[in-house]
């Protein structure tokens, strides 16, 4: 447990940082306008901004709130900065190694320090996913009672991992994942700031593509690679922080990999191919290829998504479940553990049977679109459901399908120019093949009408 009290504060509100504290943890942003990739959360008069600003004399407390989002993007900074907003008391737990003891410890002090007209105490409980239901329920009495300002952070979606009684007393905020752009400026602001490198060193731009390619996102990670590049640099006597630098202080293995360069777009293009192509070693090799170099998780799971409808189809429609998963667990999750997801993901499109009808035949289908090819809808299948509508004709003669045999009606669908056309083709691959035999059938009854 961490305690800062108003006395160790320094002249922003925020806990003085000793020189020897981790570059993270010195460059916690100490106002609002320090707060990067959260614009959505703080604009005048929102509920956090009201949080932040000092608080007035007789008023209410502020309410309870749970932080959820990704790693590093600033959860823990805004705990901070709505604790100190007004002197509050601030008291930190962590999910990991606090216990029901630890909870009701804190709890009881702070009901006794405002018994005795004390500060108010807001008590930041991180990863509070990781409390039992009797830890949560533990926190209950207090934050019903304002005894404290309770900020819960989570990674986790908190309709899930937070008890109901406890997250319908909270005002639940959504953190975004940080940009590109939100990082590097943060990395920008280190270098230079008295808090930070203090301009000591020079940040090549290839060293800080490398090193944002590395993070995925993740301000405070940053802040560490940062770090430990600088100490190597200082070490070696350097004034200059470069790619192999970078490389030699997290200990990552060179990867000729350019993220906006020709390698970029060739890994991702024999990532692509190694899928289509069935051989999942090949595309197991290239997504190791582009995660060691730090690509994006969600880029790689978006290509996922893609190649699970480009390539696999209706041959095995299961795949885009997979990849859609994929895409929406590598989201919350992040690296490293993200890497698991993406294989099973990858396996599971480079060893399925293959068809790209699907494909293919919305592009016959917008092709005859944009070349003109658009007849009038069939008067039966107009919209009806309009006063006069039946008296233009529209919806007359319509068969309800569920009414027909086996559930097909025997009547004309596309435009009567367009009737022999024929976008989609299935293959015989995979569960294509039972597509084809049914819509084999299909076509024979709606060929039937005149």
């Amino acid at each position: 447990m961490d305690l800062f009290s108003a006395a160790a504060l320094d002249e922003d509100g925020v806990p003085a940082s000793r020189a020897s504290a981790p570059l993270a943890v010195r460059m916690r942003p100490a106002r609002l306008a320090e707060v990067v990739g959260q614009d959505h959360l703080l604009a005048p008069g929102s509920p956090l901004r009201r949080l932040v600003e000092p608080a007035r004399p007789g008023a209410t407390p502020p309410s309870s709130v749970v932080l959820w989002g990704p790693p590093g993007t600033g959860k823990t900074t805004i705990a901070y900065l709505v604790a100190h907003a007004g002197g509050r008391r601030f008291v930190e737990l962590s999910a990991v190694t606090a216990g029901v003891k630890d909870v009701r410890a804190v709890v009881e002090d702070a009901r006794r320090r405002l018994a005795g007209g004390g500060e108010e105490t807001v008590l930041f409980v991180d990863e509070v996913h990781r409390f039992s239901k009797s830890q949560q329920d533990a926190l209950l009495p207090s934050v019903e009672n304002r005894w404290v300002t309770l900020i819960a952070a989570t990674t986790e979606n908190p309709s899930f991992s937070v008890i109901s009684p406890l997250l319908s007393r909270s005002l639940l905020l959504t953190l975004r994942p940080l940009t590109e752009g939100d990082v590097a400026a943060l990395v920008r602001r280190a270098v230079a700031d008295e808090r930070g490198l203090a301009g000591r060193l020079t940040l090549e731009q290839d060293a800080l593509d490398h090193l944002l390619r590395l993070v995925g996102g993740d301000a405070r990670k940053a802040l560490t690679v940062l770090e430990a590049a600088a100490a190597t640099a200082l070490e070696q006597e350097a004034d200059t922080i470069d790619v192999a630098t970078v490389e030699r202080a997290v200990d990552v293995a060179a990867v000729r990999y350019d993220k906006g360069g020709d390698q970029h777009y060739d890994v991702t293009s024999a990532f692509i191919k190694s899928m289509r192509g069935s051989d999942v070693d090949a595309a197991l090799h290239y997504l190791a290829r582009m995660l060691a170099a730090g690509e994006d998780p969600r880029f790689v799971a978006r290509r996922i998504v893609i190649a699970a409808s480009e390539e696999v189809g209706m041959a095995d429609p299961s795949a885009l479940a997979t990849a859609v998963a994929a895409f929406q667990a590598v989201s919350f999750i992040g690296m490293p553990e993200a890497r698991i997801v993406l294989a099973q993901a990858v396996v599971h499109i480079a060893t399925a049977p293959k068809s790209n009808a699907s494909y293919t035949a919305i592009d016959r289908a917008l092709a005859d679109v944009r070349a003109g090819n658009i007849p009038p809808v069939p008067m039966h299948l107009r919209d009806a459901h309009y006063a006069g509508a039946e008296g233009l004709g529209h919806g007359v003669g319509y068969t309800y399908a569920h009414d027909a045999e086996h559930g097909v009606a025997a009547q004309r669908y596309l435009p009567q120019d367009l009737a022999d056309r024929r976008y989609y083709e299935p293959t015989g691959r995979g569960h294509e093949a039972q597509v084809a035999a049914r819509l084999e059938r299909i076509r024979a009854i709606l060929d039937g009408v005149t």
